[in-house]
């Protein structure tokens, strides 16, 4: 008898996944993008300041300090930028 219901199970755990490869095929036939969307960091308008403290030589964690952020964001605001810190 459970051999019976795991195989019925498992034909309709197939049949869900078919509907939902299905689903996902005609959407993207439609032009509808799939998956999670891009974001923008709140920080992203701070990327002005951190390039300029970057070029007047001020370390990450000083400036990640004074506009309230963390230091890998600082990095990445300047290396997104491509700014050397000295």
């Amino acid at each position: 008898m459970a051999t019976f219901l795991s195989g019925i199970a498992e034909f309709e755990r197939d049949l869900i996944s078919e509907r939902v490869k299905s689903g996902l095929a005609a959407a993207k036939a439609r032009g509808k993008k799939l998956g999670r969307q891009l974001g923008v960091r709140p920080t992203a308008k701070l990327a002005p300041q951190v390039v300029e403290l970057v070029k007047e030589g001020r370390s990450y964690r000083w400036i990640a300090r004074d506009l309230a952020m963390s230091k890998n964001t600082a990095a990445d605001i300047a290396k997104q930028n491509r700014v050397e810190n000295k």
